[in-house]
């Protein structure tokens, strides 16, 4: 994969392409994008703004009731999130939501759950039509061994390109303008940080570039390192074109809400909102360890490491975001697999066992027993 690297020195001027500018900061990484570990140096003047300037700019959502969606990784276990969902809506108890966040599968479920119950439809198909062969083709041994991945992507690419469509894009720039926000996160592989990507202010930009763009970031943070490949991205620094390599953002975080050093209290204050906000994180796993004896040998071993570290991550993610809520005065709502779901998977996105999970999570948004008040161990 031939690509010109960006410098050490480079990466604070780099803007992604398309690139807009920040609201009172073109510097570092721009309105489309943020870093996942730091709050952005314009931050607190964007909040900080006039009332008059704050209700125009967030016309959707000043003065009105706040409700937060997080999704988090998890593969083919997105049928979860995307039943929950749907039985949400059935349940006649869905909020609308002031920002939805996604990582990995989340990153796939984030745009339809952040533009309504209209577009259940798609997220009903994406998790119980489509299995392994719709979605990637498993390499040749002889290009493993040259390639970056052991999986081409090239018919999920078509897929996201097929449902994220240009009336899509439109519709999500136009609740953008409303002042609803849409993140994506991704790992910049070079710099080892989570990146945030403003998908709404990426449909905004009436670029023509933008939805190969919104297709490349959806790409990129669903690439798991070593099964598929990494999406190369381009930038724009000191008057130079460069490639940033960026992967599955599970990297780096298995949900995100908002950095932690951004003080929510202050915008739920500033844009008036009435009551306590609530967030709503959806984790698209189960949280129990699950016993299983391990070959030793490299592959199994590695395999097992990495996904004690993926599920145990993800425990740590859940933690920081209700720590998070407690400290700004959100209410936590967590939903998860319950380890009573017992159905084996037999490939990476085998259908019948997404169906199972995808009507797991319907019944549960139709009932609302989906949602705690706590992770694990932090109950009242």
């Amino acid at each position: 994969m031939a690509r010109m690297a960006l410098s050490e020195a480079d990466l604070a001027q780099a803007q992604a392409v398309p690139s807009v500018a920040a609201p009172d900061d073109s510097a570092s990484h721009g309105a489309i994008r943020i870093w996942g570990d730091e709050k952005p140096a314009w931050f607190d003047a964007m909040v900080d703004a006039p009332p008059e300037e704050l209700k125009q700019r967030f016309s959707g959502i000043y003065g009105k009731p706040h409700a937060y969606l997080a999704l988090s990784g998890g593969g083919e276990n997105g049928a979860y999130g995307a039943g929950l969902l749907t039985g949400w809506t059935a349940s006649g108890r869905r909020p609308e939501f002031t920002m939805v966040t996604g990582i990995s599968t989340g990153s796939l479920i984030a745009p339809f759950a952040f533009l309504g119950p209209e577009y259940d439809r798609q997220l009903t198909e994406i998790y119980t039509i489509y299995s392994t062969k719709d979605l990637v083709d498993k390499r040749p041994l002889y290009q493993i061994l040259s390639a970056a991945s052991v999986a081409d992507t090239t018919r999920l690419r078509r897929l996201i390109a097929n449902y994220m469509n240009a009336e899509v894009i439109a519709k999500i720039a136009a609740e953008h303008r409303r002042g609803r926000r849409l993140f994506v996160g991704t790992t910049n592989l070079d710099a080892g940080r989570p990146v945030l990507w403003n998908i709404g202010a990426i449909a905004n930009s009436k670029d023509p570039r933008a939805a190969a763009l919104i297709h490349d970031v959806l790409m990129a943070s669903a690439s798991i390192p070593g099964a598929f490949p990494p999406m190369l991205i381009k930038v724009e620094a000191n008057g130079r074109t460069f490639d940033e390599l960026h992967v599955d953002g599970g990297t780096t975080s298995q949900v995100f809400l908002y950095p932690v050093g951004v003080d929510w209290r202050k915008v739920t204050r500033n844009l008036k909102v009435p009551g306590k906000p609530d967030v709503y994180v959806i984790r698209n796993a189960s949280l129990d360890p699950v016993y299983d004896p391990v070959k030793p040998r490299l592959v199994p071993i590695a395999g097992r490491s990495i996904s004690t570290l993926i599920r145990t991550q993800g425990v740590g993610d859940m933690y920081r975001i209700y720590l998070g809520a407690k400290r700004d005065g959100l209410n936590y709502n967590l939903a998860f697999i319950p380890s009573e779901f017992d159905v084996k998977s037999s490939e990476p996105f085998d259908l019948a066992y997404m169906r199972k999970l995808y009507q797991l999570g319907y019944e549960q948004g139709v009932a609302g027993t989906a949602w705690h008040d706590s992770p694990p161990g932090f109950e009242q």
